[in-house]
C-alpha cells in the first residue's frame, strides 16, 4: 500500500478539501459559481440556462450562485442551506469544494462541511455596512472563523468580495484586512497562514485571471483567487494509521449491493477487504471503490470516496457511522473526558448543563457531567480544581455524557476524530478535544 501511495503522489495532483465560509449574503455561492464557470467546470449552455431562469424569477444576479445552490428552496430564498460539494482543478491541486451555508440557522450543516475540510476560504463583503453587519456580534463571519479553526483548519484564504461596490478602494481593503487580521490572530490563526485577495464574484474580476480594472491595478498586482488556492500546502495525511471512514451518505446504486460516500480520515483500504461498520459492529465487504467517479483499487486518508458494499443490509449503515479496520476497530463510548475552550458565551457552563454534541456529521443530545479543573489558557496548567462554573473565554477539563454511544477517538490517536463542538440554544459555546474515553 505504501508503494501504491507513493505512486499516486507522483501520478495524481495533490488532493485538497476546501470549505467556503462567511456571513449570509457575502456572495459565497456567486463567487465560487463564477470561478467554476471560468475554469470550464460549468458549460456555457448550462450557464445560459441559469441566467434565463434566474431572470424569470427576478433574481438575475443569482445566476452564478445557482451553479452550487441546486434545490428549488435554496433558489427561491436566495440562500445556501446544505453543503454543496463540487470538484475543480488548479495547476497543481485537485480541489473538492464544500460550499457551506452562511445563515445562522444552518450552522450544524456548516460544521459538517468544515469537519471534512483541510483548508478554508472566508468570503467577506466589502460593501460599506455589510462587512460590519457580518463581522460585529450577531454576524456569522466571526463564528465561522472560530469554528473552522477549532475543527483543525489552519490555512485560510480571505476573499474580500464585492470590491466593485466600493470602487476598488485600497483604503477599504486595508481597513477590512486590518480588522480581520487582529481577530483571526486571536482565533488562533498565524499571520503567515492568512492570505487576502480583493475580487468581485459578480463581475469575475481577479478570480482566475489578473485584473484588468485600472482602479484595482493601480494598487494591487498580487495573486488571483485561483493562485492563492493553488498555493495552499497539502496537509500530512495519516495514511499509516488504522482505516477510518466517516459515512456522509448511503444510497442504492445501479448494480447489486449499495454504496456509501464519505471521507477517509485515516489509513487506507482496498477492494475485497472486510470492514467493520461501527457503532453497529457488523462486517461488510468492499466490492468497489470510486474516487471522483473513477474506479480505484485502493483509497487513502484525505480522499472523498464512494464505496460499494455487500454482505451487509443497507439498513445497518447510516449517516455518521464509521467504517473501520476489523483488526483495529474504533471505540464506542457515551462518557468522555475532554479539554475544552469556552467561546464568547453569556451563559456560564455548570455541572448538568444540557448541550448538543456536534461530532463529524452527528449532532447528539448530551450533558456536562462534571467540571474537573479550570486551566490557564496559554500554559495549560491547572489554576482551579472543581470549578463551580465556566465563563466565557475560559479553558477547562470536563466530562461529557452523550445520550447514546457514538464512535470516538482520542485526539492524540486521531486528530480529526478526536475533536467536537458543543452548542446550546443555537450558539456554539465550546470546542473540545477528547483526552480520555471513560465508557
Amino acid at each position: 500500500m505504501e508503494a501504491e501511495y507513493a505512486k499516486r503522489k507522483t501520478t495524481h495532483k495533490g488532493m485538497l478539501s476546501m470549505v467556503v465560509i462567511g456571513h449570509v449574503d457575502a456572495g459565497k455561492s456567486t463567487l465560487m459559481g463564477h470561478l467554476l464557470y471560468k475554469l470550464g467546470s460549468v458549460s456555457q449552455r448550462t450557464m445560459h440556462k441559469y441566467e434565463n431562469e434566474s431572470r424569470k424569477h427576478g433574481k438575475a444576479s443569482f445566476a452564478f450562485a445557482w451553479v452550487l445552490d441546486e434545490t428549488s428552496e435554496e433558489r427561491e430564498r436566495g440562500v445556501t442551506m446544505d453543503v454543496a460539494q463540487t470538484r475543480f482543478e488548479t495547476a497543481s491541486k485537485a480541489v473538492t469544494l464544500l460550499d457551506a451555508p452562511g445563515h445562522k440557522d444552518f450552522i450544524p450543516n456548516m460544521i459538517t462541511g468544515a469537519a471534512n475540510a483541510d483548508v478554508a476560504l472566508l468570503v467577506v463583503c466589502a460593501t460599506r455596512g455589510e462587512f460590519e453587519t457580518g463581522f460585529e456580534s450577531g454576524g456569522q463571519t466571526r463564528e465561522h472563523a472560530l469554528l473552522v479553526r477549532s475543527l483543525g483548519v489552519h490555512q485560510l484564504a480571505v476573499a474580500v468580495n464585492k470590491m466593485d461596490t466600493v470602487g476598488w478602494s485600497q483604503e477599504r481593503f486595508t481597513e477590512i484586512t486590518r480588522k480581520l487580521t487582529s481577530f483571526l490572530k486571536q482565533a488562533g490563526f498565524k499571520e503567515n497562514d492568512i492570505k487576502y485577495v480583493p475580487c468581485s464574484g459578480l463581475t469575475g474580476t481577479n478570480l482566475a485571471t489578473q485584473a484588468t480594472e485600472d482602479a484595482l491595478k493601480s494598487w494591487y498586482n498580487g495573486p488571483t483567487l485561483l493562485d492563492i488556492i493553488d498555493g495552499f500546502e497539502l496537509p500530512q495525511r495519516p495514511v499509516e494509521k488504522p482505516f477510518r471512514l466517516v459515512v456522509c451518505d448511503v444510497f442504492k446504486g445501479m448494480g447489486s449491493g449499495f454504496s456509501v460516500s464519505g471521507r477517509v480520515e485515516s489509513g487506507s483500504v482496498q477492494t475485497g477487504e472486510k470492514v467493520l461498520v461501527m457503532p453497529g459492529g457488523e462486517t461488510a465487504s468492499i466490492k468497489s471503490i470510486q474516487l471522483e467517479e473513477e474506479p480505484m483499487a485502493c483509497t487513502f486518508a484525505g480522499d472523498n470516496v464512494t464505496l460499494n458494499l455487500f454482505n451487509i443490509d443497507m439498513t445497518s449503515v447510516s449517516t455518521g457511522d464509521i467504517l473501520c479496520s476489523t483488526v483495529n476497530p474504533i471505540r464506542t463510548a457515551s462518557l468522555i473526558r475532554a479539554r475544552v475552550v469556552v467561546f464568547n458565551t453569556d451563559c456560564p457552563i455548570t455541572k448538568g448543563f444540557p448541550v448538543v454534541f456536534h461530532y463529524t456529521s452527528l449532532n447528539e443530545t448530551a450533558v456536562v457531567k462534571k467540571l474537573i479543573s479550570q486551566l490557564h489558557k496559554s500554559t495549560g496548567e491547572v489554576i482551579k480544581k472543581k470549578p463551580r462554573c465556566l465563563t466565557k473565554n475560559s479553558s477547562a477539563v470536563i466530562e461529557v455524557e452523550i445520550e447514546r454511544p457514538i464512535c470516538i477517538e482520542l485526539y492524540k490517536d486521531n486528530r480529526d476524530l478526536g475533536r467536537f463542538m458543543l452548542r446550546y440554544a443555537g450558539h456554539t459555546i465550546a470546542a473540545g478535544l477528547v483526552i480520555e474515553i471513560l465508557g
